[in-house]
């Protein structure tokens, strides 16, 4: 899956304040999502987050 730092990525299940939104701060075989609701920081392994993406939206782009 091709995610990158600042992509928002929507999952399929909600975080437990209600928000589906989250930032990715950092990659590697763990994932640093912030939730854009209320702004609780997650670590996570690669493939438990890659297996609940719903949608990635792309952040800023360099070209």
């Amino acid at each position: 899956m091709d995610v990158r730092v600042g992509d928002v990525l929507k999952m399929k299940k909600n975080h437990p304040c209600g928000g589906n939104l989250f930032t990715v701060s950092r990659i590697g075989m763990d994932f640093r999502i912030h939730c854009n609701k209320c702004g609780r920081e997650v670590m996570a392994p690669r493939s438990k987050v890659e297996k609940n993406i719903k949608q990635i939206i792309r952040g800023q782009s360099g070209s």
